[in-house]
């Protein structure tokens, strides 16, 4: 059951019925990662301040987390704090934090019940003090949890991130650490943030707006992308699930054919790449 109608007839199932279905389809998503966008028109349609949307959003941050262990997902990140969000108004900022350190405060036992492994990426040395110990003492108290992989992108820009990699590569290639004629991707990406975690098969921006925002640059290069029109504090658990639904029906290629089989064969990589063979189908004169 895929395509438009597949979707149509799975939208008709209640929410439990909805997270087995949808499960029980399978190639389900290994690492999910939300743009979360729309709290502060959530808010100012309601007319209230910017921060209520953001407290509303955490209530949709525990039912992503719910329909992401229903689905059997193994990372979620979201995109909570931006590098550029520290142009916002400072006392919307300072609300911020306050209200990240208070919401790790009320939820860490709450993730140590599910089994959850907190992990940060971002300049979190950028957060004030007080932030950064809550993060800290709730990033040790859950390391040893097995199960879903809650990523946090705070004071996170993704061009800065490359950067730092790259840094962090140079100095490994000066200090004789490696061959710079034998450096590879897998050498780059252990200076990422995300090390360690497999890169985003699906990417959900909400609130319809349609772009990156600087948000996992080298991580999301195949990633499937999927625009919500719902304002982030009003996301389910249900639109999670849908959004996979959909990711199921589409067919990745990384960049290959349709149906395409790798071909890993000496003889063929020789047929495919020989010029003579080419000129003769071709009917090129030499």
């Amino acid at each position: 059951m895929s395509g438009p109608a597949g979707i149509e007839a799975l939208s008709r199932l209640g929410d439990d019925a909805l997270l087995e279905a949808v499960r029980a389809r399978g190639c389900v998503p290994r690492h999910v990662a939300v743009i979360m966008d729309g709290n502060g028109r959530w808010a100012r349609r309601r007319c209230l301040p910017r921060v209520a949307g953001h407290r509303a959003g955490r209530h949709a941050v525990r039912r992503c987390l719910d329909a992401c262990g229903h689905l059997g997902i193994e990372a979620l990140t979201l995109y909570t704090f931006s590098q550029e969000n520290f142009n916002r108004p400072e006392a919307e900022v300072k609300a911020l934090w306050h209200f990240l350190q208070e919401t790790i405060g009320a939820e860490r036992d709450e993730l140590q019940r599910r089994n959850v492994r907190l992990v940060t990426s971002g300049e979190i040395e950028r957060l004030p003090e007080r932030a950064q110990v809550a993060l800290q003492d709730a990033v040790s108290a859950l390391g040893a949890n097995t199960g879903l992989v809650l990523n946090l992108a705070l004071a996170y820009g993704g061009r800065q991130e490359i950067l730092r990699a790259a840094h962090r590569l140079a100095l490994r290639v000066a200090t004789g650490e490696l061959d710079p004629a034998a450096v590879t991707e897998a050498d780059f990406e252990q200076g990422l943030y995300t090390a360690g975690l497999p890169d985003p098969d699906l990417v959900i921006r909400t609130s319809g707006e349609a772009r990156l925002s600087n948000f996992l640059l080298w991580q999301c290069a195949y990633a499937e992308l999927l625009i919500s029109p719902v304002l982030w504090p009003d996301f389910t658990g249900r639109d999670l699930a849908l959004a996979v639904a959909e990711y199921q029906g589409r067919e990745r290629r990384f960049g290959a054919l349709p149906g395409q089989q790798p071909i890993d064969r000496p003889a063929e990589v020789a047929a495919v790449l020989d010029p003579e063979r080419w000129r003769r189908l071709l009917k090129v004169r030499p």
